[in-house]
């Protein structure tokens, strides 16, 4: 089994930043892909960024340009630096662990709140 470590999130206004970070530990081999999706209140859960292994990414089309994921594969951690960050971005961010096609682990989630 995987586990995960989610910190950063909070509040700010609109067009500021902020970054999340997700500690990996546990079955790191098996691990292919991590990054995070995003639950907006009423919402399904959405992918927002990914990473391989290999460090392709993909984002999701509403935050292209604006979010930047990276790993410290030394440190197993991922990092998500979110910019220009607007009301809609609002939720709770989780980190997933997973294959190249699914999620398997997601972290406890942190909340991003976005005020206009």
């Amino acid at each position: 089994q995987v586990q995960l470590v989610e910190s950063g999130g909070g509040l700010v206004q609109a067009g500021g930043s902020l970054s999340l970070s997700c500690a990996a530990s546990g079955r790191l081999f098996s691990i292919n892909r991590m990054g995070w999706y995003r639950q907006a209140p009423g919402k399904q859960r959405e992918l927002a960024a990914s990473i391989t292994s290999g460090g392709i990414t993909n984002y999701a089309d509403s935050v292209k340009g604006r979010f930047t994921i990276s790993r410290l594969s030394a440190e197993n951690t991922v990092w998500l630096q979110m910019n220009s960050l607007q009301p809609d971005d609002t939720g709770v961010y989780y980190c997933f662990e997973g294959d190249f096609h699914a999620p398997r682990t997601f972290g406890q989630g942190t909340q991003v709140t976005v005020s206009s």
